[in-house]
C-alpha cells in the first residue's frame, strides 16, 4: 500500500518569478496603500511565498503627491529624526514633507511595514516611487493593479 506524499516546495532565489506592478496612489489613504504595497513586496500574494526569500514583485507607485491622510494628520502627525549631534532632534509634519519631497512619506510608511533586517533592505530596493505619472520603467511592462483587488 502506497501513501500519497505531498512535499512542501520552498522558493529560492533561482526559482522565484518576479514581475512588475504599477499602482496609482491618487486619492488613496496612506496607511492602506503602504500596507498593500508591503504585502506585494513581501510576496504574500503568491502561492510560493517563503518567509526568508524575496518572492515579491517590483512595485512602481505613481502620483505620490496625491495620497491622502485622514483626520488632522496633515497638521498634527510628527515625523522625528535625529542628526546624530547633541540637540539634533528634528521634527516635521506631513505638510512640510509634502512640500519638500512628497515621495518620502510613502517610502517611510512602506519601510515601516517591512522587516528590519537584510531581507527588508532588499525589499526596500524593489519599490520605485514617483511624484507624477511619468516613470522610466515602461520597458518592464508593468501590469496595473487596483488596490481594492488586494486582500
Amino acid at each position: 500500500m502506497e501513501a500519497i506524499s505531498y512535499k512542501t516546495i520552498s522558493a529560492s532565489k533561482e526559482t522565484v518569478n518576479k514581475g512588475w506592478v504599477i499602482i496609482d496612489a491618487e486619492d488613496e489613504i496612506l496607511g492602506r496603500l503602504a500596507s498593500k504595497v508591503a504585502f506585494i513586496l513581501r510576496g504574500k500574494d503568491k502561492v510560493n511565498f517563503t518567509p526568508h526569500v524575496d518572492t515579491g514583485d517590483n512595485v512602481i507607485i505613481i502620483n505620490a503627491e496625491k495620497v491622502k491622510l485622514t483626520g488632522n494628520k496633515v497638521d498634527e502627525k510628527e515625523y522625528v529624526r535625529h542628526t546624530g549631534y547633541p540637540g539634533g532632534q528634528r521634527f516635521a509634519t506631513p505638510k512640510i514633507l509634502f512640500a519638500k519631497k512628497p515621495t518620502e512619506i510613502i517610502r517611510m510608511a512602506v519601510s515601516g511595514m517591512l522587516p528590519k533586517n537584510k531581507l527588508g533592505d532588499a525589499l526596500r530596493r524593489n519599490v520605485y516611487i514617483y511624484a507624477g505619472t511619468e516613470h522610466p520603467h515602461t520597458a518592464q511592462q508593468p501590469k496595473e493593479i487596483k488596490l481594492n483587488t488586494i486582500k
